[in-house]
């Protein structure tokens, strides 16, 4: 196979942490949504049932989380290419854009790993449940406040990090809107 770990202590350098689970490999107190190789195995999984491009991968795994879990490009794209060398899938040109096709080689993979895969859709389908944070009911306007929240907060610490000032001024705003949110 030509991918090789090239991570210090043979950890995987996407983690992916969810409020409950296990523990992460550092053993920060957070806990992983993933184990190393589980995003391999759900994109797999997800390819071969319908040949698909990365950023509709990137949608399908945050719908089948119910929101509460969006990979990034960065985990994406890296386990496509994972896949592709160890054969498991194969890109063709459609529509201008590298799809993704599962080969027999995925599938007999798929197979194999039948009960892993199992386990990680039932804690895609458990994310549902109001208190893992599911956003499939919720509103509209809702969501795209959130979102627009989630851009700005990205943007600012992206450019150049915070000063202490400005960093305690987010948090107090953060801080102000979480109450006024819970007395509503």
């Amino acid at each position: 196979m030509k991918h090789k770990n090239r991570h210090a202590g043979g950890r995987h350098r996407h983690q992916f942490f969810a409020p409950e689970g296990r523990s992460d490999l550092a053993g920060h107190g957070r806990h992983r949504l993933f184990d190393y190789g589980e995003m391999r195995l759900l994109v797999l999984s997800l390819i071969g049932e319908n040949p698909t491009y990365g950023y509709e991968l990137i949608k399908t795994i945050e719908d089948k989380f119910a929101g509460s879990y969006t990979p990034s490009p960065g985990v994406i794209y890296p386990t496509l290419t994972w896949l592709e060398e160890a054969g498991h899938i194969r890109p063709a040109e459609q529509s201008g854009r590298k799809t993704y096709h599962i080969t027999p080689e995925g599938e007999a993979y798929l197979a194999a790993n039948s009960a892993d895969l199992h386990a990680i859709l039932t804690r895609a389908a458990s994310t549902d449940a109001p208190e893992h944070g599911g956003r499939r009911n919720a509103p509209v306007p809702v969501l795209r406040a959130m979102e627009n929240l989630k851009t700005a907060l990205r943007l600012k610490l992206r450019n150049g990090g915070l000063s202490a000032q400005e960093a305690e001024q987010i948090a107090a705003l953060l801080d102000e809107a979480a109450r006024a949110i819970s007395q509503i």
